[in-house]
């Protein structure tokens, strides 16, 4: 072997004893790291995602990814997050700048940049006033805090506002005797990004096994081991105190059997009504919308309230908006157009001495569904305030765009004392085909489907009868069926039956008296409203235990309807 190769072998020797030697120290490396992060408790320290942040703030312990301005009484919150996690409700009207928040009592109305406001409608002054500032506003925490009792907490070292909703708890703790980290993950292999001394507070959001998800004062929230926190107490924010509404000290357990009273030209005369039997509310239809602006036009008869009360009944005005959709776009459109609406119709119940308000809004486009229940959300708090009682009608469910769909049937629940469904016209005036104008087995389910769709208590809902029927025609021409129909009044259908000396049939498909006949030379068929009729949605309405029955309309009514109708307080 000569000289080179010998070389040449020692070479390859010693690069084989670096490689084992690196290998070596690779692993040695790797078993360390194994043990950093695999084994010990993670060292590294990580700032949190609002680092930097001016004035974040915090609802369950997460980063809302908002900011607060300003600080103590000048403290200001932004409104797109007080709609997420405080009032989802909040309505805000670009073209006046203004905001408009509700509870069941208040109605707190601000604008943009001015310290005068109004509560109840009634003038009020802030310290402080809301803000626009790159196209958010910001509304005054203070007033914010006594309508929704909100509890609002600021740490000067991080500047982070953490806020809790009325009603709301969290368990609170502290650290142990050990200084102990506050890590990313449930994990001692997270980073941290905290350091807690022994005697730091916490509040407790959540519990993961043996972890805990927790956030200090400052803001900073993450995971720690359960074992190293003692648990000290509970924070509890109050809800404030409420009356009990009207309807809650008079109605409560009281069965409803009110009956509208339809005025056209004039009221009726009290004298030629007779006895209502079981009947505690009558529902004039007085009052309506007339215009744009919101004005209300009144029929109110003060004698015909005078007789009602006598007779231990409360009245119940209703108002409409005249069927119009086109006057119910503007009327509805701003705060201004619907307050103007709610202080003439508060002061005709003051005039009229009136118990409640009917709202009876119909044939509405679907975009100003909102409106409707905007409207009914300001006239809540007012209408509390003067003890009446508020109540809605509204249609049972279904796809017509004028008729059904700009009705949300479950925020109009929470609003009203009650919820009238008019379970009638199921078969209207130029519907396509002949039928009942309210089976049974339909309005069963025009109530069941609102109960379980939209959560109105049953206690709320009433159930709405027809005291009408109609007489349809069936005729061919030109070899097709042509279908009319017109209402009359169950003594009108009493009449016929009797003069015909026609034979009523139970159809088992309705749930109602059943006759046909034949005159000039045309098919007449009558679904016809009676005692059979009443008695079924009496023992609907209670079985479902819904607070009432209403009857439209009180002019309609025949022989024994009052007495059938009483049966809802037995």
């Amino acid at each position: 072997m000569n000289r080179r190769q010998k070389h040449g072998r020692g070479r390859a020797a010693q690069r084989s004893g670096v490689l084992r030697r690196l290998s070596g120290l690779l692993i040695v490396a790797a078993a360390v790291c194994a043990l950093i992060f695999f084994v010990l408790p993670n060292p590294l320290h990580v700032d949190p995602e609002w680092k930097g942040a001016d004035k974040p703030i915090f609802v369950k312990g997460q980063y809302t990814g908002f900011s607060a301005s300003g600080t103590g009484e000048n403290l200001l919150l932004p409104l797109p997050l007080l709609e997420k996690s405080v009032d989802s409700s909040i309505r805000y009207e670009s073209g006046t700048k203004s905001v408009i928040l509700s509870t069941d009592s208040k109605l707190l109305y601000m604008q943009a940049d001015k310290t005068t406001a109004s509560l109840n409608n009634k003038p009020i002054q802030l310290r402080l006033a809301p803000e626009e500032r790159d196209g958010v506003t910001y509304l005054p925490a203070e007033p914010l805090k006594s309508l929704y009792g909100l509890d609002v907490q600021e740490n000067a070292d991080t500047g982070a506002v953490l806020l809790m909703t009325a009603g709301e708890t969290v368990p609170l703790g502290e650290v142990k005797e050990d200084k102990v980290a506050l890590r990313t993950e449930a994990t001692i292999h997270a980073p941290a990004l905290a350091d807690m001394t022994p005697g730091t507070k916490v509040r407790i959001w959540s519990r993961h096994g043996e972890w805990l998800y927790a956030q200090m004062n400052n803001g900073l929230a993450g995971y720690v081991q359960a074992a190293d926190i003692t648990e000290t107490g509970v924070k509890t924010v109050e809800k404030t105190a409420t009356e009990p509404t009207r309807a809650e000290r008079s109605w409560d357990g009281k069965a409803v059997s009110l009956t509208w009273e339809a005025v056209y030209d004039r009221s009726p005369n009290p004298g030629s009504i007779g006895k209502l039997n079981g009947v505690n509310v009558v529902s004039p239809t007085w009052f309506k919308i007339v215009d744009s602006e919101g004005n209300v036009r009144s029929q109110a008869n003060q004698a015909y309230v005078k007789w009602a009360h006598g007779k231990g009944m409360e009245v119940w005005g209703l108002l409409s908006n005249d069927f119009d959709p086109d006057l119910t776009t503007q009327a509805l459109a701003t705060y201004e157009k619907r307050m103007r609406t709610i202080v003439q119709m508060l002061e005709y119940c003051d005039l009229y001495n009136l118990d409640g308000i009917n709202i009876d809004f119909e044939n509405v486009y679907t975009k100003d569904g909102d409106n409707v229940t905007q409207f009914m959300r300001e006239l809540k708090p007012m209408a509390q305030a003067k003890n009446l009682i508020l109540s809605i009608d509204v249609t049972p469910k279904s796809n017509s765009e004028m008729w059904s769909l700009f009705l949300d049937r479950r925020s109009l629940g929470a609003l009203a004392d009650f919820m009238i469904v008019m379970a009638y016209d199921e078969h209207w005036a130029s519907s396509p085909e002949a039928g009942s104008v309210a089976s049974l087995s339909w309005s069963r389910n025009s109530v069941e489907r609102i109960l379980e769709e939209d959560a109105v208590p049953a206690k709320k809902l009433v159930l709405g009868v027809p005291l009408y029927t109609r007489i349809w025609t069936e005729k061919m021409a030109g070899g097709k069926t042509e279908v009319s129909s017109k209402a009359v009044s169950m003594d009108a259908v009493a009449d016929i039956i009797r003069s015909k000396k026609l034979a009523p049939v139970l159809s088992k498909d309705t749930g109602q008296n059943y006759v046909e006949y034949k005159e000039e030379g045309v098919l007449r068929k009558i679904w016809i409203e009676d005692k059979v009729s009443l008695q079924s949605r009496v023992k609907l309405a209670k079985s479902l235990n819904l607070g009432g029955i209403a009857a439209w309309n009180r002019s309609f009514a025949g022989d024994g309807t009052w007495e059938t109708l009483s049966g809802i307080h037995q």
